[in-house]
């Protein structure tokens, strides 16, 4: 176990290049499955939830190799068992991605509960109804979840939720599947489309990616590729906020612009300017004066949530911290998940002002003084959050748990210092 101890009160500025993104990662290491021909991917972050992954799928019968520190190849060719391992499962939430990439190539799955961060309910319907819709016979009866799927056929799948996890088994099941699949209200995040050219290059025929309707003609011959993840744009948002709250002038390199649309409008509200330059980069520039933009008539304003393109639900821990240090009044409204704003306690032991209205909604009074503490971190968003209020604080801080946050972010720590950031990474005694 280890810890941060932060000093605060620094402004953090220089140059950055976001990991590649985690929650394409997860996905596209579960497709790895599809193919018994080697896979090689590219951009890989070298976080927790991608060691878990990598060693459920050891613990099947994959080849793992690091080729470089980012590059990785998977060689599933001798899969051994159709049961994963339960304590592997416990450890990241992302497990039950196998659920389709394991039907399509093996024809059952047997997967114990997922495990990941308590943020509230998240439910597993959503990934049931998508595989039933291709003829997957599902029993959840017992102490694990058993899959039984052969063959699997392309059917029509209307999901009855935007759920990104979900359409993504429903996409490897698809690419798999005899014939042809269209998934209806399906997500459509980076991360999803990203998903969607992989599989494209491993022989499955993918139309509407970027929308939320996808036609995929599936493939039972799915060969290996050679994939690249794109750069995460929850690190990049992430570290705009940081470069704002404590002043620092920061760029971010390897950027996609499009990625950040609605990210760029929302911190914009919140008193956070950025620009696009070199087609790439995001430069936030050094001692802003943070200031929230009301409504229309003075009206107090609202950050919300909601499915690609809104705003990310994995940001809003990001915009609260950001709001603290902002002059205004803003409320901010989680529709995703009801466990999401409890980290808040956390600020407010730090100084901020905010009134904690029910489990999906807060207003933020600021700017906020922030004092040191001894935190800890609840999942990976909100640890990223409390890490970025303990930069700017006055004094000296402690945050315990930070597996938390190594589980989304790479060697966040590294690059902090790299910034003129003082933090140090400690074992607990």
């Amino acid at each position: 176990m280890e810890k941060f101890i932060i000093e605060g009160g620094t402004p953090l500025s220089g140059r950055v290049r976001p990991g590649g993104s985690k929650n394409e990662a997860l996905p596209v290491l579960a497709a790895t499955l599809l193919t018994d021909q080697p896979v090689t991917l590219r951009n890989v972050p070298r976080i927790r939830d991608v060691e878990v992954m990598c060693e459920v799928l050891a613990d099947l019968g994959a080849d793992i190799e690091w080729l470089e520190d980012n590059v990785l190849r998977v060689h599933a060719k001798n899969i051994t068992k159709t049961d994963l391992d339960a304590e592997l499962c416990r450890k990241v939430r992302a497990s039950i991605l196998f659920a389709g990439s394991m039907l399509a190539r093996m024809g059952r799955c047997i997967l114990p509960p997922p495990g990941g961060d308590v943020i509230g309910r998240r439910r597993l319907d959503s990934h049931f109804l998508a595989l039933r819709a291709l003829g997957a016979k599902i029993d959840t009866s017992g102490r694990h979840f058993e899959f039984v799927g052969e063959p699997l056929v392309g059917g029509e799948i209307f999901m009855d939720e935007a759920s990104v996890t979900a359409t993504e088994n429903a996409i490897m099941a698809a690419a798999g599947a005899k014939g042809t699949t269209t998934i209806m209200n399906a997500a459509c995040e980076p991360h999803v489309q990203g998903l969607c050219r992989m599989v494209q290059k491993m022989g499955a025929r993918v139309e509407g990616i970027g929308t939320n309707i996808l036609k995929i003609e599936g493939a039972r011959g799915l060969w290996g590729c050679e994939h690249t993840i794109g750069p995460d744009y929850l690190e990049v948002g992430s570290f705009a906020g940081l470069a704002a709250v404590t002043g620092g002038e920061l760029t971010i390199e390897g950027i996609v612009p499009s990625e950040l649309r609605m990210i760029r409008m929302t911190f914009d509200r919140l008193g956070v300017k950025t620009d696009i330059v070199n087609d790439d980069e995001l430069f936030i520039p050094g001692g802003q004066e943070l200031k929230i933009r009301k409504d229309m008539n003075n009206a107090i304003p609202k950050v919300d949530d909601a499915p690609w393109p809104a705003f990310p639900t994995d940001l809003m821990s990001i915009a609260i911290t950001v709001a603290t240090q902002s002059q205004g009044t803003v409320l901010f409204f989680e529709k995703m998940f009801e466990g999401r704003m409890f980290f808040v306690d956390s600020l407010i032991a730090m100084g901020a002002q905010i009134v904690f209205c029910d489990p999906h909604r807060v207003v933020v009074s600021g700017p906020s003084p922030l004092f040191g503490a001894t935190l800890e971190s609840p999942d990976v968003r909100a640890g990223m959050a409390l890490l970025i209020a303990a930069l700017c604080a006055e004094g000296s801080s402690t945050i315990y748990n930070i597996r938390q946050i190594d589980r989304g972010y790479e060697r966040v720590d590294e690059k902090l210092r790299a910034l003129g950031a003082k933090i140090q990474r400690l074992p607990v005694e």
